[in-house]
């Protein structure tokens, strides 16, 4: 059991993102070819990316990863998609943010994209990471359909 545990607790990669400004500032990814980005607040007119940007990025992203990783695995071609919207909303104590995850898998009926999504959920780390949150809801879709939480 020591060797298991030793196992799966070993840390594969690492990265460091480094924040000294707030909004607006840059954000960066230290000592990793020195990735730097512009970083401001989506309420006000300066460009940049915001921490929804990175939220919805890094959810659909490891999802559909995972996602193509499965169809590999049942021998399917890759073609899921994943579309992640982001809202930030008002709450009682500052701010909030509602994650909604579209899951589009093409030529698979809707019980078997139901089961890789549901697979993926458990595979992915950003998606365990968000698990549990009521903010946060993904499904298989159809189409793409987004729409602000209150709209």
């Amino acid at each position: 059991m020591e060797g298991f545990l030793m196992k799966t607790n070993k840390v594969l990669y690492h990265a460091e993102m480094v924040n000294k400004e707030g909004l607006p500032g840059q954000s960066y990814v230290k000592g990793q070819g020195e990735l730097s980005v512009p970083v401001s607040s989506p309420l006000k007119p300066q460009q940049g990316a915001n921490p929804e940007q990175f939220v919805g990025l890094a959810l659909a992203t490891c999802l559909n990863a995972t996602l193509q990783a499965i169809e590999k695995q049942r021998g399917f071609e890759h073609k899921s998609q994943v579309q992640v919207g982001v809202d930030m909303m008002y709450d009682t104590h500052g701010y909030q943010f509602m994650v909604n995850g579209q899951v589009l898998i093409p030529d698979q009926p809707r019980e078997v994209a139901e089961d890789m999504l549901a697979e993926a959920e458990t595979r992915c780390p950003v998606a365990k990471l968000l698990q549990g949150s009521d903010n946060v809801h993904v499904r298989v879709v159809d189409q793409f359909d987004f729409a602000p939480e209150d709209a």
